[in-house]
């Protein structure tokens, strides 16, 4: 009996470990916003947070832009900090009219990219065409 119990104790104190799927051909084409990084550079949750973004990324292509937020939502709870997911859902706002929540994103997305010469000026595009749309 006691045996018992301590196995559910331990089993209650358990955590949560996050294991990233190894890295497929197509991962390897995802960008990271991250200069000079691979994505099999990041940690787990860095790898699975850009694949969520990837995947937002081509929905807003095909104009599936409420799909697109959902899946780019998902990302944010994996991994906060990544600046592409914030880019793509102020795309997916200005895609939809509401250029208040664009705006936001887009600045969200200055501030955890800033780090990237390459996507700084993207993010500079994106929020001129945020300007001048909002008009």
């Amino acid at each position: 009996m006691a045996l018992g119990l301590y196995g559910f104790v331990l089993w209650g104190c358990s955590r949560a470990v996050v294991v990233a799927p190894p890295v497929t051909p197509e991962d390897r084409s995802i960008q990271t916003g991250v200069p000079g990084k691979d994505i099999r550079e990041l940690s787990p949750h860095a790898q699975a947070s850009l694949r969520l973004t990837d995947q937002g990324r081509l929905l807003l292509e095909e104009g599936k832009a409420g799909d697109a937020i959902g899946m780019l939502e998902r990302a944010i709870n994996v991994d906060s900090t990544n600046g592409l997911n914030y880019y793509y859902l102020s795309e997916a706002w200005l895609y939809k009219g509401n250029f208040r929540a664009a705006e936001e994103f887009n600045g969200l997305a200055r501030i955890y990219l800033k780090d990237s010469p390459q996507w700084m000026v993207r993010v500079s595009a994106q929020e001129d065409r945020i300007d001048e749309l909002s008009r």
